[in-house]
């Protein structure tokens, strides 16, 4: 067949755009001898309800008959088991008279009653490769994947078992549920079936808007994937928009939060690891600012009440700050994502981000810094032997190995930070080459401040002794905080828990 010759026989006199809604498009051809017809194509049950006629092979029409359409429907099921989207095709002649005038051709509705089917198709639109690992990676994580389709019930039963967002063959309502049955119900019978649903079949746009909205009225966080410009209500709405860079049109990407540039369900989960990564780090640096901060403040603010002196000055404290707002931020917020983070369960909406966990691991470290470093303030002369130096000296010396001794504990504490639930914290560590050369510049720098730069920080230099026990000391913070692991925590927040143990104020009656 020489298509580009067939097709100049005939002219297109009007089209009718393909609909979400009617899940067909047609159009009206006039040919060389002035026959006009008017061609559909769609979602084969549908069309195939239109037709009165059919098509045989030799080019003569016969009658639609119940069981002949019946046996066309069941060629319909029997593709879309096979997860072959079915496209009908038909036509019927038109009356040249009844062409309507070319201003009036605007708003002209094609007709499409008694159609005589010309054709079925089944078309393969296989899953990518990769999909189903993506949504198993999703449903282990805690994140259900629901697939909204325009597709009939068999073709998305088909290809939801196919890249595994079902797994039950003989799953049925609400599991697998029509659009228009969903539409059906009212607000509170949606919000009932909506955690529910897997998979819903031959659904309009506003069915997918009507599902967003019955999951964020039930608390769930939902993410929505859309390419079309009627997706771009229910990405809108979505709390997660995310439309294709490819095929998506560009009402939907202004629609969206996130353009997926490849088109792919994979690059969700890449989404996904990345979002938890981000919250993980920033939780990461909370915990490690919040044990520096908390230990800094108790150890001056008691010293300074018992005793009138501070054994951490200003510009100790303005380096130890350095320490944990810049050179923190930089080893602890530019961790990379990992596995594991795809087997927790997602966070919720409402969920406080210093765990119960952070303080556990915050109170150990801080309890035990604070005691170490106040026993040294009050008894370091007789602990460090240096009874016999001058009083000026040996508090120089002590101030200066308490100093070393904080510094170097909120070191080793960065590594307990980067794992505040694993019991190995050196885990993937030797990739993360920004945080090791964190670590590697703060104690360079450190040694120099404390070597070199004593009238700078108001410091001495400490002997070799001094600076093994100031590692011994702060190199307890690992097996302290492994222990401290072990620790069960609580579910319940600890704010709730807090307002739990407070008096309530009996309300006064009115009489």
């Amino acid at each position: 067949m020489k298509f580009a010759v067939e097709r100049s026989k005939s002219a297109i006199i009007h089209v009718s755009p393909f609909n979400s809604e009617k899940k067909r498009g047609g159009v009206a051809v006039i040919g060389r001898d002035s026959d006009v017809h008017v061609h559909w194509k769609g979602a084969a049950e549908i069309v195939l309800a239109l037709c009165t006629n059919w098509l045989d092979v030799d080019g003569s029409t016969h009658e639609m008959t119940p069981d002949k359409a019946n046996h066309f429907r069941k060629y319909i099921e029997d593709m879309a088991e096979q997860s072959l989207r079915c496209v009908a095709f038909a036509y019927r002649n038109l009356d040249p008279k009844d062409i309507p005038s070319e201003e009036q051709r605007i708003n002209w509705e094609l007709p499409d009653n008694d159609l005589t089917l010309i054709g079925i198709v089944g078309m393969k639109d296989p899953c990518r490769p990769g999909v189903r690992d993506a949504v198993e990676l999703c449903t282990n994580s805690g994140v259900k994947v629901r697939m909204v389709t325009g597709d009939n019930l068999q073709t998305a039963r088909a290809i939801a078992l196919e890249c595994g967002i079902l797994t039950d063959p003989q799953a049925s309502a609400p599991v697998i549920i029509e659009g228009k049955v969903f539409r059906a119900y009212n607000d509170a019978e949606r919000e009932a079936v909506a955690d529910k649903i897997s998979v819903m079949g031959r659904s309009s746009p506003n069915d997918k808007l009507l599902l967003v909205k019955a999951l964020k009225k039930n608390g769930h966080v939902v993410a929505v994937t859309g390419d079309g410009t009627n997706d771009a209500p229910a990405l809108h709405e979505a709390d997660i928009g995310l439309s294709m860079g490819i095929q998506g049109t560009e009402v939907a990407k202004e629609s969206s939060d996130i353009i997926i540039l490849d088109d792919n369900f994979a690059s969700v989960v890449k989404v996904v690891r990345w979002g938890r990564s981000v919250y993980a780090n920033i939780q990461k640096f909370i915990q490690f600012q919040l044990t520096v901060n908390v230990a800094a403040l108790i150890i001056n603010v008691v010293a300074a009440i018992s005793s009138g002196n501070v054994p951490l000055n200003a510009v100790q404290l303005l380096w130890v700050n350095l320490i944990m707002d810049t050179l923190g931020a930089l080893a602890l917020a530019t961790e990379p994502p990992t596995d594991q983070l795809m087997k927790r369960t997602p966070v919720g909406r409402r969920e406080p981000l210093v765990t119960n966990i952070m303080w556990r691991n915050l109170f150990i470290q801080a309890v035990y810094q604070v005691a170490v470093l106040l026993t040294l303030n009050f008894r370091g002369r007789d602990l460090l032997h240096l009874t016999q130096d001058t009083l000026e000296h040996s508090s120089k010396v002590k101030n200066s190995f308490i100093f070393n001794t904080f510094v170097l504990c909120q070191v080793f504490n960065e590594f307990n930070a980067r794992k505040p639930e694993e019991l190995n914290i050196f885990e993937g560590v030797s990739r993360n080459h920004l945080f090791l050369a964190v670590v590697s510049v703060t104690v360079v720098l450190q040694v120099i401040i404390i070597e070199f730069l004593g009238k700078f920080t108001s410091t001495v230099r400490l002997s070799w002794q001094l600076w093994l026990v100031s590692l011994a000391i702060a190199f307890i913070s690992w097996p302290l905080a492994l222990v401290g692991k072990f620790i069960p925590v609580p579910q319940t927040p600890l704010k709730n828990l807090i307002l739990k143990c407070w008096p309530k104020k009996k309300k006064q009656g009115t009489h």
